[in-house]
């Protein structure tokens, strides 16, 4: 019996109305458990006019999703499979099509209709399924299904992290559904030892023993082009999106990506994977085993003058036997040739590694782990010259040295580590952009005009796929993504305070979220608009309004994406403030009514957990 029908329900056979049932019975079942209320309810009774800001979100949460609608039923079937050639590649394998759901989860989680749920929830099942019974014939990872025990069979962590986007960011809205939280736990099993057929971690050298490992275990022996481009076939007629337009041009693109064997920045993403099973289950062991490897990682830049390394020997030793700790692909002196224009490029692929300090941050609270990404700054920067009489810095680093030379300090993963630390030496490094001006007061139109172009993005992205026609057998997986209508970013920034989640597959890093109370899911209610207009270490500014002329509307507002900021006191503009103690307190507005409310709070307090508010016990 295939491993998917023995294991889990078979979501894909059922309609797409029944599976939405499915999705509230869920979601109502909750409310039987004994529940962590609200430790303050404030009444908001204070007209406010609904702000265009305000309007703008309504109008982007209705809109969207009668776009995301069309642009499922145009590229994927009843089954919930997507329509297109399917092959396995690194660049148009089985994690594009998984992306070309990017920030459905997070367009449900800000209060868009259920419909988009289940209409990624069905659309995940099928891809599920559709690439496990897809096989190679000739790359050996493949032949027995593109996807095993519902997990990519192999790949290295920039693709795995792409393709489980959807799935590291679904407890945002269904927490509870039994076949998440158990797949939650199998997938985190094949990074701690707990699936044979996948011994990818070595418990002793707290190392990831392959940059491609995956649920049928590590790679390890060097890397093919073949083992990265897939099976042959015929490119003519194909949109590559790299640029290749033959097979061979596909396989010169990855002749030099050999290098695999021992552990890898890379593999920083693969923390995601117990963290998601420890948000759904609160067992210690995730957290143990996240902390545990993410502590290996920093002994390990200590060893390198706090630059984190590319490649760890098997044994344990940093940069292996020759003690070259840059190599290895993806590393830092990572440059090959692109096959199109025949020149090297730069591919060091560090930003995707935040996701591990983000992570550790987030179970532990503890800033060490932001102390070593500055750390780590500070030392590549201190790498700099003087070429002919201006200061250049690095980016790379091969064995004749630092090299890939620009003019401005190397910042990588600098808002992100602003955004752990809220220090202001951390917010000097940030690049000068609009919703940096807009939270220092110096920019008070941007959140309507940013909500403005991710509208006239999402009719853009609806006229794209309604001009698309591509048919099935000629569409490569990712030749869909960009005409995916679900935009976000927006509304993340605004709403939650949140650095949108981008592709490294990492979880949602917000300082608030909002919970309907009535229909008991995750969102704010149907009219309530949120505006996050200052970010400070132990302050939040938000303003609340409900834009029904006619409805009073209640909301849970919750300090961070999974309860992990602790929330003292809450004020409006005018009068007292009111102590709250707890993760999360409630406002019920009444018509038309809005305030704009101070939080005091501590950040990274709390255990985190995906659970609702009145979930918790």
């Amino acid at each position: 019996m295939p491993y998917a029908d023995s294991v889990v329900p078979r979501l894909i056979s059922l309609p797409m109305k029944l599976l939405r049932r499915l999705i509230l019975a869920v979601s109502f079942a909750a409310m039987a458990v004994a529940a962590e209320p609200a430790s303050a309810v404030i009444e908001v009774s204070s007209p406010m006019a609904a702000p265009e800001w305000a309007k703008l979100e309504r109008r982007l949460l209705a809109e969207t999703v009668p776009a995301c609608r069309e642009f499922y039923t145009k590229y994927y079937d009843a089954r919930g499979r997507l329509q297109c050639f399917v092959r396995w590649g690194a660049n148009d394998g089985p994690d594009d099509a998984f992306e070309n759901f990017n920030r459905w989860p997070e367009l449900h989680a800000l209060g868009a209709s259920d419909e988009i749920t289940a209409l990624f929830l069905k659309g995940w099942e099928g891809m599920l399924q559709q690439y496990g019974e897809a096989k190679t014939t000739d790359v050996p990872a493949g032949r027995g299904g593109m996807y095993v025990k519902e997990f990519s069979a192999q790949s290295d962590w920039m693709h795995h992290g792409e393709g489980l986007q959807l799935f590291n960011r679904m407890g945002l809205s269904v927490p509870t559904l039994p076949i998440y939280v158990e797949r939650a736990r199998r997938f985190a099993g094949f990074y701690m030892g707990e699936d044979p057929a996948a011994p990818n971690y070595d418990p002793e050298k707290r190392l990831i023993r392959s940059l491609q490992n995956g649920s049928v275990g590590p790679m390890l022996r060097p890397a093919t082009a073949l083992d990265w481009v897939g099976d042959p076939f015929d490119a003519r007629g194909f949109v590559a999106l790299h640029g290749e337009s033959t097979y061979a041009q596909f396989l010169e693109h990855y002749r030099e990506y050999t290098e695999v064997v021992g552990d890898h920045f890379l593999n920083l993403v693969a923390t995601t994977l117990p963290l998601t099973a420890y948000l759904a289950t609160g067992e210690q062991k995730y957290k143990q085993w996240l902390v545990g490897y993410m502590d290996a990682w920093l002994e390990r830049m200590r060893a390198t003058g706090g630059v984190i390394p590319s490649h760890v020997g098997l044994d344990g030793k940093v940069g292996g036997a020759d003690g070259k700790w840059w190599r290895g692909a993806y590393g830092w002196g990572f440059s090959p040739v692109n096959p199109v224009n025949g020149k090297r490029e730069n591919r060091n692929r560090i930003p995707r590694a935040t996701v591990g300090f983000n992570n550790a941050l987030l179970v532990t609270g503890d800033q060490k782990y932001a102390d070593a990404w500055r750390a780590m700054i500070i030392a590549v920067n201190s790498q700099a010259l003087m070429q002919e009489g201006k200061t250049e810095f690095p980016t790379m680093r091969g064995d004749d040295g630092w090299y890939g030379w620009q003019s401005k300090p190397w910042n990588v993963g600098a808002t992100e580590l602003w955004y752990w630390s809220m220090r202001a030496d951390d917010l000097a490094r940030v690049e000068a952009n609009p919703w940096m001006a807009f939270l220092q007061g110096r920019d008070a139109a941007y959140p309507e005009t940013a909500l403005q172009k991710d509208l006239e993005a999402v009719a853009k992205k609806v006229a794209a796929f309604r001009a698309d026609t591509t048919p099935p057998e000629k569409r490569l997986a990712d030749n869909m993504m960009d005409f995916n209508p679900a935009v976000t970013d927006a509304l993340v920034r605004l709403m939650l305070g949140a650095i949108p989640p981008s592709r490294e597959g990492g979880l949602l890093n917000a300082r608030l979220r909002y919970f309907d109370p009535v229909r008991r899911r995750a969102g704010v209610p149907e009219d309530v608009a949120a505006l996050v207009s200052e970010l400070a270490d132990t302050r939040t500014v938000v303003t609340l309004v409900n834009t029904s002329a006619t409805e009073a509307r209640s909301v849970v507002v919750q300090g961070g994406a999974y309860g992990e900021h602790w929330i003292e006191t809450v004020a409006q503009e005018t009068g007292p403030a009111t102590r709250v103690a707890a993760r999360q307190f409630a406002v019920r507005l009444a018509p038309g009514a809005g305030a704009k409310f101070t939080l005091v709070m501590r950040r990274y307090a709390q255990a985190p957990t995906v659970a609702f508010p009145w979930d918790r016990r």
